[in-house]
């Protein structure tokens, strides 16, 4: 093997070693995801998870626009992505008609991802909210109470939907709901997959507070399925892979 051969077999070498941890087999049918997007310009949340939801990882990802989603484009996908942002303000962009393509789409099998401002909408919680799921904010009052990384302990349930081999993991905090059950008679209860372990306790938020509340969730809704991140395992540092397999789930296939 002469030496250009070699460069090229190591530069592949190290382009697989580079790839996420998520594993595919081939010919596998695409889940198709709606990543809902209501800003005019280049928003972080969609972007961070265009980077990895690609074919190469079994998913085909586009952006959705309320307006999209009001004209019932949600036919066309398998999972919904509420990405973070402001809860409210997706609320009211998507309008009382959007709202309720959203519920259709889940209530007859579609999937749905809220990842922090998405599970402050999915929940039960506000009047803006989609009540998807049967769960209130802890602390609303100090919603604002800081970002970084915090450790989330995963039940075992937690550890074998998610994909992970460890059951307490690092991830980014941005402020997302620290989610405990709601008692909404006409929405079964959610499963936890994961609390939280440490906690941010900045602007006047009380310490402790954050501890052991429920930073991942799933539930169903009709014949869909609902999960919801608190916090954001789809930023670079991810681990991308719990994101990756709760959409799967959320898509009623496996990865």
């Amino acid at each position: 093997m002469n030496k250009f051969s070699q460069a090229i077999l190591l530069t592949s070498l190290l382009m697989l070693m580079a790839m996420p941890t998520i594993v595919i087999a081939e010919n596998v049918q695409l889940v198709r995801v709606a990543i809902y997007d209501y800003s005019e310009e280049i928003s972080n949340g969609p972007s961070n998870l265009l980077r990895f939801l690609i074919p190469e990882h079994g998913f085909s990802a586009q952006r959705v626009s309320p307006e999209q989603i009001q004209e019932g484009c949600l036919k066309e996908f398998d999972v919904l992505i509420m990405p973070g942002g402001s809860g409210s303000k997706q609320s009211e962009k998507l309008q009382e008609s959007g709202r309720a393509q959203v519920k259709e789409f889940v209530r007859n099998g579609g999937g749905y991802v809220g990842i922090c401002a998405g599970s402050y909408l999915a929940s039960s919680h506000y009047s803006w909210s989609l009540s998807l799921i049967n769960a209130k904010v802890w602390d609303r009052e100090h919603w604002a109470r800081g970002q970084g990384t915090v450790s989330l302990c995963l039940t075992s349930s937690g550890c074998e939907v998610l994909g992970s081999k460890q059951n307490e993991v690092d991830v980014y905090y941005g402020q997302g709901p620290l989610l405990v059950p709601d008692n909404q008679s006409d929405l079964p209860g959610y499963e936890v997959l994961a609390s939280y372990g440490s906690e941010i306790a900045k602007k006047g938020a009380p310490v402790e507070a954050m501890i052991d509340t429920h930073a991942v969730i799933r539930s169903k809704y009709g014949e869909g399925r609902v999960i919801c991140f608190s916090p954001h395992p789809e930023t670079k540092d991810g681990p991308n892979s719990l994101m990756a397999s709760g959409i799967y789930w959320a898509a009623q296939v496996k990865p």
